[in-house]
């Protein structure tokens, strides 16, 4: 999904060139804010982010006081076999995170610090394409003064159109730890500012349902809510808000039929009461091929981000 990539790029040697960038000013009025990230991570380096048991994950939420979640290695960004990070909370604490995970992943990646220039690598973050515009700004004039003000690459892919319900574009920047973490926090504070960015809060599994199939309760326990079955059908099981269900359900059950027809997956959903563990979200179980599992929650989902857009107006 890389190879062809918007032209509001740095390089890094216009960045090594560059003074070094302002001091880092929290974003007034946007602190408490509840908040979101979403990034890649190569499933080789995924486990060191988890640790042994959950204990890594686990300190890493405790000391940040935002949560963590993380894609099983088989849920995979479409075009690329990275699993998905997602972070949520406040934006201070989503920050915290973001540096103890960061600063885990240059370790692991054994960049070591050399006397003037830190290592530079690269991190991909996932931003809804209704979003990028606030990113890039009228003639590109907002990227360009987050390359400015952060010193680090940044690159926004297209939207790959060969994916079915993908609406998610990657955000990749470039630089040191302090370079990333500077435009990190320049962009959420952008983003913050975008309602169909932050509406995603409220219907968490609107965008990316399957991308929530491993959490870390900040006690360590981990839900891993997509399973495989011993036959070639797969099953997830996703979060739809119990206000949302019955756009779903349709009446009369009309709606879910008809999304089991044309996936040709096997759908059910949880009795009432019965939430995803830490949510008000109903379970809704798909069964199918992996085919017929997207296209059923790509269905779904549209569904449930139509009726919030309709309650966002």
């Amino acid at each position: 999904m890389e190879s062809t990539e918007s032209s509001y790029v740095s390089s890094p040697e216009a960045a090594r060139n560059r003074s070094p960038p302002p001091p880092k000013l929290p974003a007034s009025g946007n602190v408490e804010k509840p908040m979101y990230v979403r990034f890649l991570v190569s499933n080789a380096v995924a486990g060191s982010i988890i640790g042994k048991g959950g204990s890594t994950i686990t300190e890493f939420q405790s000391k940040s006081g935002a949560r963590i979640q993380l894609s099983r290695n088989h849920e995979t960004f479409p075009g690329t076999s990275d699993r998905i990070i997602m972070v949520s909370g406040a934006i201070d604490d989503i920050l915290k995170a973001m540096d103890l995970i960061l600063a885990k992943l240059f370790h692991e990646l054994n960049v070591e610090d050399n006397e003037d220039v830190g290592p530079r690598t690269k991190v991909r973050l996932i931003v809804p394409n209704s979003s990028c515009g606030s990113i890039i700004g009228k003639g590109g004039a907002t990227i360009k003064s987050l390359i400015e003000d952060s010193q680090a690459g940044i690159k926004i892919s297209p939207l790959d159109n060969n994916f079915y319900g993908l609406n998610d574009r990657l955000v990749t920047l470039n630089g040191t730890l302090d370079e990333q973490m500077q435009a990190i926090d320049l962009i959420l504070s952008k983003l913050c500012e975008d309602p169909h960015y932050s509406q995603a809060m409220h219907a968490p599994f609107s965008f990316a349902a399957t991308y929530y199939s491993m959490s870390y309760a900040p006690n360590g326990a981990g839900g891993k809510f997509p399973n495989h079955k011993e036959d070639r059908s797969n099953s997830i099981t996703i979060g739809v808000p119990d206000e949302h269900i019955g756009l779903v359900l349709g009446r009369g059950g009309r709606n879910i039929m008809e999304i089991s027809q044309v996936s040709g997956a096997r759908i059910k959903i949880s009795d009432r009461g019965d939430f995803m563990s830490g949510t008000t979200d109903r379970k809704v179980t798909i069964t199918g091929s992996q085919r017929a599992i997207h296209q059923a929650e790509s269905m779904i989902m549209q569904k449930v981000a139509n009726a919030t857009e309709r309650m966002m107006d």
